[in-house]
């Protein structure tokens, strides 16, 4: 009879002779190193960058509507080139948005800041 070993531990495998791992904990360990020697796939990335955005938006924006400093958002990671939609004002400023966190850049004194607001009923 053939002796089968963990591919994560190398510990002997009892049972089904094709089972590869001696428990759950080795397999989900195997797994994850495995998914960490991948390179991150192009969704996960997205994904990250969106939550990203949409956590720092949502730390400047505490009362519906701010102006902040660009750079201060880039510092922390922010990435304007990732939205989920837009929406056009009556003035025709073309506000984009990260979920429910708006953002819409302007220069001011040759100073790039960004004018942050929230989702409102009368924007759908």
């Amino acid at each position: 009879m053939k002796t089968i070993k963990c591919l994560t531990c190398a510990k002997e495998i009892q049972g089904r002779s094709d089972k590869k791992f001696c428990d759950v904990h080795c397999k989900s360990s195997y797994h994850y190193k495995r998914a960490q020697e991948e390179a991150p796939r192009f969704y996960n990335k997205v994904d990250n960058q969106l939550k990203r955005n949409r956590r720092i938006l949502k730390s400047y924006n505490k009362a519906g509507k701010a102006t902040v400093r660009a750079q201060v958002l880039q510092n922390q990671g922010f990435n304007p080139k990732f939205f989920t939609h837009y929406w056009k004002n009556h003035k025709g400023d073309v506000y984009l948005f990260v979920y429910e966190y708006g953002f819409l850049r302007k220069n001011e004194n040759n100073i790039e800041k960004y004018i942050l607001i929230q989702w409102q009923d009368y924007m759908d």
